[in-house]
């Protein structure tokens, strides 16, 4: 259970680093010098490769980082929806892993509760 959790605090860490308003400027900073140099290098290949290395690199670690943050926060929502509806008696218990369904039974509750919806509409306008 505890397997990934370094991986699992320092991925938090950074996400939530990276996703700070200074970091954002930062970059924009980096991006405003790195052109302010191109006419220094004479826009040659070397100038624009370190631009889009470095971009891509960047890139390339947060698509991981942030997938994995997201898989944590996905599962933790789940996992209290899933806690609400158990503590809920009319909630009806096949609501619990709906996640795991396939997407034609989710397709099939979509619509039954489009027509509850849809009801209830009709039901608030009489």
């Amino acid at each position: 259970m505890r397997k990934h959790h370094g991986y699992t605090q320092i991925s938090r860490k950074i996400a939530r680093f990276s996703g700070h308003p200074t970091i954002f400027f930062m970059a924009c900073a980096v991006i405003i010098v790195w052109a302010i140099t191109g006419p220094i290098f004479k826009f040659n290949d070397t100038w624009q490769l370190i631009i889009n290395t470095g971009t891509t690199i960047v890139t390339f670690l947060m698509v991981f980082l942030i997938q994995s943050t997201q898989n944590s926060d996905t599962e933790a929502i789940q996992i209290k929806l899933d806690e609400l509806i158990r503590a809920i008696e009319p909630a009806r218990n096949r609501m619990l892993s709906l996640e795991e369904l396939e997407e034609d039974e989710l397709n099939e509750l979509k619509r039954e509760f489009d027509k509850l919806a849809e009801k209830a509409r009709g039901e608030d306008s009489a």
